[in-house]
């Protein structure tokens, strides 16, 4: 007897058409992301203005400058220090929810699924770190700031495409948020290991305790603001005297929250107070940050030299050329060795697109430049200003990339987004039920009804005139 066949797994397609409930929390995370994204780029504007217009002179390092904080406490800090270190973790608060949600009920719940975005975001920040050390090392530079080119800007990217209106496909922007979210963990864990000099135990200690009563009141379905708000607080100002990167408080608190949904629950509470949190996040957290850490010296000199310093030319050469090849290369991996096929409505040009504006690194390299070269005032602005010129290069190359198919994305987002039958659901979700064709089809026989009437109503005007005509022509041949 012949052994039965074991049948060939039917190929994943990459980037395809995501669920209903996904393309609806992506497309509102992202119209979130998008309108912070515009107001991240206007306060950078304004930040680079306010440091280089001589007649406010040094004003914006004295408010930078300016310390405010229970000094007892160990949180007597400066207005920029006050950004990176509190505003941030509201960012990364956000993130850690993000994070928890992709992996319980997301596209990272599924290992094949989440192979690509893990794998993608993965290379796309060992190629920039591995730039930036050839360059840098080569040029007998500092390899200290090996991880600034590693982090994408979600906000940023996203502020890019609404600037230059790309109707990207649902599925790439999905891919490219999800990009981000895996991008800030590992960045987040960098700066965890990589930038924590010398630990405060008991602070540390404190910090842990805190984060299990936290895990312990959620558990206990305990609700109130007023009770997480001052915790959130105490565990933040604990894990900053620790000698740990503050914001990985806020990423940890975020992980802890439940992201899937209960029986009657519209929303999990995760989902709830991310959104309540994203616009705050977004609006105010992320843009104040660069409103104090994007404010460097911009001249021609300054400029020249971003692309003459070892250190900043591999900042620079990492955004643009690492991440873009190194995305895009993980990306295609996955899809080689896993079985994985592009969706046919794509093509691996708009992958290598993507994977160039995920070139766009601001926040999160600004922060981890900060951290890098502490104590270097000097080469901390080169650094700022390599990051910022990096990303506008990106930028561009991307716009462009994405211009020459724009006509072909915005084709697929009509077809994703008609709604024909007018129920609330895009047509390309309901193709398999039957209840949206007897609805197409009511609405065509009413459409044809019309038609047959107008005909009628057409055919006769048609048939007066001819007769009015031909009436006119006998009187005037008949006799005088």
């Amino acid at each position: 007897m012949t052994a039965p066949r074991t049948p060939t797994p039917t190929p994943r397609k990459a980037f395809g058409r995501l669920s209903l409930p996904e393309r609806s929390y992506v497309a509102d995370a992202l119209r979130t992301e998008t309108v912070g994204g515009v107001l991240l780029l206007l306060a950078a504007v304004v930040a680079l203005a306010w440091a280089n217009i001589p007649a406010l002179g040094d004003s914006y390092e004295r408010v930078s400058d300016f310390h405010f904080g229970p000094g007892a406490l160990g949180l007597d800090l400066s207005v920029a220090h006050w950004a990176a270190d509190g505003l941030l973790a509201v960012f990364f608060f956000v993130a850690g929810i993000e994070l928890k949600r992709e992996l319980v009920a997301g596209d990272l719940r599924d290992p094949r699924a989440a192979a690509l975005p893990v794998v993608a975001a993965l290379c796309g920040m060992a190629a920039p770190a591995l730039v930036y050390v050839l360059v840098s090392g080569t040029g007998g530079g500092s390899l200290a700031g090996w991880a600034v080119p590693t982090a994408t800007d979600i906000a940023f990217a996203l502020a890019v495409l609404a600037v230059i209106g790309t109707s990207l496909p649902s599925a790439l922007r999905a891919f490219l948020l999800t990009l981000a979210v895996v991008d800030d963990l590992f960045a987040i864990l960098i700066i965890a290991v990589f930038f924590t000099a010398e630990l405060n135990f008991a602070a540390l200690g404190g910090a842990v305790v805190g984060l299990v009563v936290f895990w312990l009141l959620l558990r206990r379905r305990v609700r109130g603001w007023y009770v997480y708000v001052p915790l959130a607080l105490v565990v933040w100002g604990l894990t900053y005297n620790s000698g740990i990167h503050a914001t990985v408080a806020g990423v940890a608190m975020g992980l802890m929250l439940r992201c899937h949904r209960e029986e009657g629950e519209e929303h999990s509470p995760g989902e709830h107070i991310e959104h309540l949190v994203r616009p705050l996040s977004a609006g105010l957290a992320v843009p104040l940050f660069a409103l104090f850490s994007a404010g460097v010296g911009v001249s021609g000199g300054a400029l020249a030299d971003v692309f003459t310093q070892p250190e900043t030319l591999g900042v620079v050469l990492g955004l643009v050329v690492g991440k873009t090849f190194g995305i895009f290369g993980g990306t295609w991996l996955t899809a080689r060795f896993t079985r994985a096929s592009l969706s046919d409505d794509l093509a691996w040009p708009d992958v290598f697109a993507v994977a160039s504006l995920a070139g766009i690194g601001f926040t999160v390299s600004l922060l981890i430049g900060e951290l890098a070269f502490e104590g270097d005032a000097s080469m901390t602005d080169s650094v700022k200003a390599a990051v910022l010129t990096g990303s506008l290069i990106a930028a561009v190359i991307a716009t462009v990339l994405l211009k020459i198919r724009n006509a072909r994305y915005r084709r697929l987002t009509e077809e994703e987004e008609r709604d024909e039958d007018a129920d609330g659901v895009p047509d390309v979700y309901e193709q398999d039920d039957p209840a949206y064709h007897l609805r197409m089809a009511e609405i065509h026989e009413r459409k044809a009804a019309e038609h047959r009437r107008l005909a009628r109503e057409k055919a006769a005007e048609r048939d007066a005139v001819a007769e009015v005509a031909g009436g006119a022509g006998d009187r005037q041949h008949g006799p005088a």
